[in-house]
């Protein structure tokens, strides 16, 4: 048995990067995994690598900034499968700038996919969930949801969101035995960080990484089994938390 088998799971961004990692790993481990994203194609072809490695698996397009995209596709979910159990909200986007560079439309745009994003996932599972009987929501935020870093302004300002929205979202629907809690990555080796970790400029790439102690980007999976143990029961004391998964980056 998986620690996380019977398991109706949820993911946000499950077509690339860390979201593909969390929803194969998750997938592994016996849940049942809602890949959710806009490339369509990208997310068809993470469940076939799913369900080709004996994985329980299926793709549904879902724009996160919508909320009646996310009323449908929980109704769909909950319809099929009788509920969900997890949802990762882990579909962001990244936006390198200073406050003064950041244009209103890119503030507005990051804000829409990594804050309210959550927000409507999270509002729209917690009715199933507490009719269920109980649930865990992860949110993907960052390091830079707690600590400052220069060159990325609106980006940490939606991972300090997400990071408080988890807490008071712990906070008011304990009582229904739903857990919310939220991982914070350091520098992952992703799509996303590619371009910036591979570019050949020694000190672009010192600089990115910071005061990471392990002296390297971390892996997606590295990532994903704090995903898998705040989804799983093994975590069934933990909410309001948050997972801090960053090689030492904040311990200096």
């Amino acid at each position: 048995m998986g620690r996380v088998s019977e398991k109706i799971i949820l993911v946000t961004g499950g077509a690339m990067g860390m979201g593909r990692t969390h929803s194969e790993l998750l997938a592994e481990e016996g849940g049942t995994i809602i890949v959710t994203d806009m490339n369509v194609e990208e997310g068809e072809a993470a469940v076939k690598r799913i369900t080709d490695a004996g994985g329980n698996a299926e793709f549904m397009p879902l724009n996160v900034t919508s909320e009646a995209d996310w009323t449908s596709v929980c109704d769909k979910i909950v319809a099929k499968h009788g509920r969900i159990d997890v949802l990762v909200n882990n579909a962001g986007i990244l936006i390198l700038k200073a406050v003064e560079e950041t244009t209103e439309e890119e503030w507005d745009r990051i804000f829409n996919i990594n804050v309210k994003g959550v927000f409507f996932g999270t509002k729209a599972v917690l009715p199933g969930m507490q009719k269920a009987g109980g649930g865990s929501i992860v949110n993907i935020s960052s390091i830079y949801g707690i600590i400052g870093a220069p060159m990325a302004a609106a980006y940490q300002a939606t991972k300090g969101a997400v990071r408080l929205l988890t807490k008071a979202t712990a906070v008011d629907y304990a009582q229904y035995n739903i857990r919310v809690n939220s991982v914070h990555p350091g520098v992952i080796d992703t799509p996303m960080t590619k371009d910036l970790l591979h570019s050949g400029d020694e000190e672009l790439v010192k600089a990115i990484m910071g005061t990471t102690i392990l002296d390297r980007a971390a892996q997606p999976r590295e990532v994903s089994f704090a995903v898998l143990h705040l989804a799983s029961d093994d975590s069934s004391f933990m909410n309001g938390s948050e997972m801090v998964v960053d090689g030492g980056y904040t311990a200096v």
